[in-house]
């Protein structure tokens, strides 16, 4: 009976504790070698716990399941080596929304706005008019109301500056506005112009869908690049709407070829890098520079309009090549 009664007493080590009178396992090592920090287990989960650490010998996960040797990616515009708490999940209640008026939002202030963003709706609008003119033929009204689409883009803007209420907004509308209106409306009325003058589909087709890409590259560029307040970087889209416009009014009248490589040519210039004068710079030109073109005018109303338009293409890479020239060093100028 005393035999019986040592052999079920459990034995106990130093620096190491019994749970249910059972041997303990540690984990990860002996106590010896891992001293009194290490964990313990029951022997009875000895096989248990050794299948599980032989079947995922890198694996190991903790007492809440996940990798114990996990990598911890840092938090965003943390350095290397440097972690951070991310935030609960509860914490966030929803996306952030802009407000489309910043400031003060008050009647007056929202009245302002509503009146310089129904310039960019306007101009949308007539645009959409303009299409549908140019499909029942009269094209006249149609590039009538190209200019108006024009008139009412320099409000829009111009109005939002003057009453304090430009906003992110009214120039991404302003954008989306400009493309709808001066690429997508514009070359749907050229082509329907350039076939009613004789030009093949296939001709111009290409060139009027150049016209929709070039502004929609020109748009985005003009969105994303430094401001300049002496040049343009390549045509305007409005510029280009106008220009067209005014061609089926007064514009010479040319070989539909001819025609057709005119529209491509102003499609690309609005893609160019070359420097264009801005307008508002020209129209502060002294009154006598004006006899020329208005003398021209009295005798050929097309022609002076072709002189006009093809010394202000041309004269974006004269400009291009006057200031290349100056930026190089003296010897390469030679």
């Amino acid at each position: 009976m005393v035999l019986i009664a040592r052999v079920a007493r459990p034995r106990r080590q130093s620096g190491t504790s019994s749970i249910s009178g059972r041997q303990p396992f540690v984990v990860g090592g002996s106590p010896s070698t891992r001293g009194t920090s290490a964990s313990t287990v029951p022997r009875s989960d000895l096989e248990r716990s050794d299948r599980t650490w032989r079947r995922t010998p890198t694996h190991r996960q903790d007492s809440l399941g996940a990798p114990a040797n996990a990598p911890v990616s840092p938090a965003p515009g943390v350095g290397l080596g440097r972690t951070a708490e991310i935030p609960a999940a509860a914490d966030t209640v929803g996306p952030a929304t802009i407000p489309l008026l910043p400031g003060e939002r008050t009647l007056a202030r929202r009245v302002k706005f509503a009146v310089a963003n129904s310039c960019t709706v306007g101009s949308l609008m007539i645009g959409m008019s303009a299409v549908f003119l140019a499909l029942r033929g009269e094209f006249a009204f149609a590039a009538v109301a190209l200019l108006a689409c024009v008139v009412f883009d320099g409000c829009d803007g111009g109005l939002a500056r003057r009453f304090g209420v430009a906003s992110p907004f009214g120039a991404q509308m302003d954008s989306l506005a400009d493309l709808s209106s001066f690429g997508v409306a514009s070359g749907i009325v050229v082509y329907q112009w350039l076939l009613a003058d004789g030009a093949s589909p296939l001709a111009a087709a290409p060139a009027c869908a150049l016209l929709a890409v070039c502004a929609a590259i020109r748009l985005a560029r003009f969105n994303v690049s430094p401001k300049n307040g002496r040049f343009f970087t390549g045509v305007p889209t409005t510029m280009t709407a106008a220009v067209l416009a005014l061609n089926i009014l007064v514009g010479p009248d040319l070989p539909p070829v001819v025609a057709v490589a005119a529209v491509a040519v102003y499609a690309l210039a609005m893609v160019t890098s070359f420097p264009y004068v801005k307008l508002i710079r020209v129209l502060r030109l002294p009154l006598w520079l004006w006899v020329v073109p208005a003398i021209a005018a009295m005798i050929s109303v097309p022609a002076t309009f072709a002189i006009i338009v093809g010394g202000y293409l041309v004269s974006g890479p004269v400009l291009w090549l006057v200031m290349h020239r100056r930026s190089l060093p003296p010897v390469l100028v030679r």
